[in-house]
């Protein structure tokens, strides 16, 4: 059976090491490839793509996530398999949670990747080792992990916006807000909006500014 695979990576010379790689499997062809998520989608939908390799970070434009979910809710959709630079719980929630089959950083070693391609187009979760290791640790210890919203407002935060403008950005209340940051401060061990973000960056909980 020979695999039908998307390429949706904004950078050309990323697009040809990953067709160099994968044309070099026998039961692989790049049917095709798109340099903005909103390409992807449209491709996704015309047909004949069994697994889209999807970058997360697209530039201007729909975040790869987004794209994420707008393939996988159709139904017979293409596996979604997210190649990224990012390994932060917020990337890893937000993929996961949008329908991604799997999740690979790009400097997975060539049979690593190969093999996360089978593993999504056989219906299969295909997850990198580390990334399947950060959400169990998720899962073993709920109480100290962020939530995906919790996450949202810090990074917010982290982009200087104040706790009214977050409100009108993520459509909550202030009080809200106040209660998502009062729980973040407790979850993080720390006492002010600078040393949260400081410490979520640190662990890796969210990218940096």
């Amino acid at each position: 059976m020979t695999i039908r695979l998307l390429l949706a990576d904004d950078h050309p010379v990323v697009r040809a090491g990953l067709r160099a790689v994968l044309d070099a499997e026998p039961d692989f062809t790049i049917a095709a490839e798109a340099a903005t998520a909103e390409r992807a989608v449209e491709l996704a939908a015309a047909g004949g793509i069994d697994v889209v390799l999807m970058d997360l970070q697209f530039g201007a434009g729909m975040h790869g996530s987004e794209a994420t979910a707008a393939i996988a809710a159709r139904p017979g959709a293409p596996r979604v398999l997210v190649l990224t630079t990012y390994d932060t719980d917020a990337d890893i929630l937000a993929a996961v949670e949008a329908g991604a089959a799997g999740y690979l950083l790009k400097d997975a070693p060539p049979e690593e990747l190969a093999a996360a391609v089978r593993t999504a187009a056989s219906g299969q979760s295909a997850l990198a080792p580390a990334i399947a290791h950060r959400l169990m640790d998720r899962m073993r210890a709920p109480a100290e992990a962020l939530s995906r919203r919790e996450l949202e407002v810090l990074q917010l935060v982290r982009d200087g916006l104040s706790n009214q403008q977050i409100s009108k950005e993520l459509f909550l209340s202030q009080a809200t807000v106040k209660s998502h940051l009062v729980h973040i401060y407790a979850k993080l061990g720390v006492d002010s909006r600078t040393a949260a973000v400081a410490t979520a960056t640190s662990r890796g909980l969210m990218r940096r500014g």
